[in-house]
């Protein structure tokens, strides 16, 4: 996987998915995996475009599921073939939707991938809407655990802030990951 900082890559194509993505857990571990078959249809790379540190971090100083070391890891382990690393700061969410329109138009997006409730731009102005103004947009529906509630980063932090860490990890579903390194090792 190729790494690169945001503002300083162009594609030729791809398929791409952007969020924070923290946590990796099962609902983006669904996404990334629908547009990798997406991408190998079409013959292009996946690309995701993800952001450091994520912005509840930034914002709230919310934990920290996945570091982007970390992250980074489970992205190559998920097959994606490009990530987008950009710095999320004070000047990064003063970008206008516009701005961040124009960046991902470098990447040449031939379809993007995102779930229902994706926002971005200075104050959130962005939404589903404004991206399907450019490109061509796949949503994927929530994804929900055994007992019929969304899987989302939030709520994994609850979790382990409540001290259920089994259920917390069982969300993430990073077991499947260990799995396949150690079997690929041997």
């Amino acid at each position: 996987m190729q790494v690169h900082k945001s503002n300083y890559v162009q594609l030729s194509e791809c398929v791409l998915v952007i969020g924070a993505l923290d946590g990796l857990h099962k609902g983006h571990q669904a996404l990334i995996h629908q547009a990798k078959k997406s991408a190998e249809k079409m013959g292009v790379p996946l690309a995701v475009y993800t952001f450091d540190p994520p912005p509840k971090v930034f914002f709230q100083h919310a934990m920290l599921l996945t570091p982007l070391d970390e992250k980074l890891e489970k992205l190559n382990k998920l097959g994606v073939d490009h990530a987008v690393i950009a710095r999320f700061n004070a000047q990064f969410m003063t970008q206008s939707t516009n701005a961040f329109l124009d960046e991902l138009g470098k990447l040449n997006p031939r379809k993007i991938f995102e779930g229902h409730d994706f926002r971005f731009g200075r104050n959130r102005e962005g939404d589903i809407q404004t991206l399907r103004r450019r490109f061509t947009v796949s949503l994927l529906n929530s994804v929900l655990c055994e007992d019929g509630k969304v899987i989302s980063s939030t709520r994994i932090r609850n979790l382990f802030a409540q001290g259920k860490f089994e259920a917390a990890n069982d969300l993430l579903n990073w077991g499947w990951m260990e799995e396949a390194s150690l079997s690929s090792t041997r």
